[in-house]
């Protein structure tokens, strides 16, 4: 049974939340401040964590920015604001996912179900011969999910991990935001397109030596991305 931690000082809008994932078969623990949920989180085998933004101690974004450091579990974060900027910001700091309050708890349900499918069937990987994915300057190493730039460690969060991965096993295919974000999150894009624009630029400042002019994931637009594999000859014309 899968352990879902919700950190909401709000009882009411928590028990109802609780109420609809149990009658899912999930395991729920609730905590009404930053500093505990953020302690539960990192002592127990918490399996996803539901994230309000606006708590009565630390905020959401510090508890997500310290929770992301430490484990690589799904985090959707919660909020009444609808700031567009409060949305790209918990997403830069780590979040999974952003639900503006009010919403209905079967989408909560649907979006808990959907990140735990998809972080589990990315993280579970039991061909060795395909671990490692290599190009010019750049090394990810599936199995232990970590990211080498020209021999650098770099720190991924999970979903800015599973993205590059996917991008970099389809090379020189474009995809929309959309399939990316069905492909990745595992669910329907409509209304959170800002999540992948937002996950494509951490990508970048993480891996690539000029974001004004990236070398491995490139924009088409009006169609998408695509992950960049120059020819040897091709190189050789550019120069």
């Amino acid at each position: 049974m899968k352990h879902i931690l919700i950190i909401e000082d709000d009882r009411h809008t928590a028990e109802l939340e609780r109420d609809y994932l149990e009658i899912n078969s999930f395991k729920v623990s609730i905590e009404e401040t930053g500093k505990e949920g953020l302690a539960r989180a990192l002592k127990e085998d918490i399996d996803l964590v539901i994230l309000d933004l606006i708590l009565p101690d630390v905020d959401g974004f510090d508890v997500c920015r310290t929770l992301r450091r430490q484990r690589d579990i799904p985090i959707i974060m919660v909020t009444a604001k609808k700031d567009d900027i409060d949305k790209v910001r918990g997403l830069g700091v780590g979040a999974d996912d952003y639900m503006t309050k009010p919403f209905s708890p079967n989408e909560l349900v649907a979006r808990v179900k959907a990140h735990l499918r998809c972080y589990f069937r990315l993280t579970q990987n039991n061909s060795a011969r395909n671990a490692y994915i290599e190009y010019p300057g750049l090394k990810i190493d599936k199995t232990a999910r970590r990211v080498y730039v020209d021999g650098e460690e770099k720190i991924f969060t999970m979903k800015e991990f599973d993205l590059l991965v996917y991008l970099a096993s389809h090379p020189n295919h474009v995809f929309s935001k959309d399939e990316l974000f069905t492909a990745v999150w595992g669910m329907n894009s409509v209304g959170d397109i800002a999540t992948v624009t937002v996950h494509i630029k951490k990508i970048r400042q993480k891996i690539e030596k000029n974001t004004a002019k990236p070398g491995y994931i490139e924009t088409v637009w009006g169609a998408g991305y695509r992950f960049r594999v120059v020819e040897n000859n091709e190189e050789e014309e550019e120069e």
